[in-house]
């Protein structure tokens, strides 16, 4: 993988551990030399792995729509930041750009991405690698959730195992390098 794009709260969370491996994936990321994409806000989870990823020597491209420059924030000292019309436009840049998806914590705007790109997936738009930082068990009860859609019938159980889960950003990457897609053949055609 040579980018991974990153989705991330843009409030920090009530746990310090949530800031710490923020971090932690922004030196692992630029240790790697994979460039981090990302949402282009200063705030939150997304900020502290954005600076510690420049604070490393590594590249982080940010995509911000023209209308939240003001409400998020932009971050102006970023390798690369691409100005885009809409938050449509934002998510099809993102993952036009990326080899790889990582969720960190974060909330309904983290939970949208995360499963727009698994859907994305599942119907053969993709097959990059999906991970979740599963910090202090976040991502549980996210995780029981599909397992119960799975067990009703109403989610096949690859939507499951195609996600790979880990408490720290290099076990994550490795598991992701590892990825090997169990997806059906393209039913729609990929413009990224």
């Amino acid at each position: 993988m040579q980018s991974v794009c990153v989705f991330a709260g843009s409030r920090l969370g009530i746990h310090p551990e949530y800031v710490d491996t923020a971090v932690s994936l922004g030196q692992t990321l630029a240790r790697a030399g994979i460039r981090l994409v990302y949402g282009g806000s200063r705030n939150g989870l997304m900020g502290y792995a954005a600076n510690e990823a420049l604070a490393c020597g590594g590249e982080v491209t940010g995509i911000m729509p023209t209308g939240l420059f003001k409400a998020e924030i932009v971050h102006r000292e970023l390798t690369e930041l691409i100005e885009v019309s809409g938050m449509h436009e934002r998510k099809a840049k993102m993952g036009e750009l990326s080899d790889g998806f990582i969720a960190l914590p974060g909330g309904i705007g983290t939970f949208e991405e995360l499963f727009e790109v698994l859907c994305w997936s599942q119907i053969g738009l993709h097959r990059k690698p999906v991970g979740l930082l599963n910090v202090r068990g976040y991502y549980g009860p996210l995780l029981e959730l599909i397992g119960h859609s799975i067990r009703e019938g109403f989610s096949a159980p690859a939507s499951l195992s195609s996600i790979h889960v880990a408490e720290d950003p290099v076990t994550l990457l490795q598991m992701m390098n590892m990825h090997e897609a169990g997806i059906p053949d393209k039913q729609w055609e990929w413009k990224g």
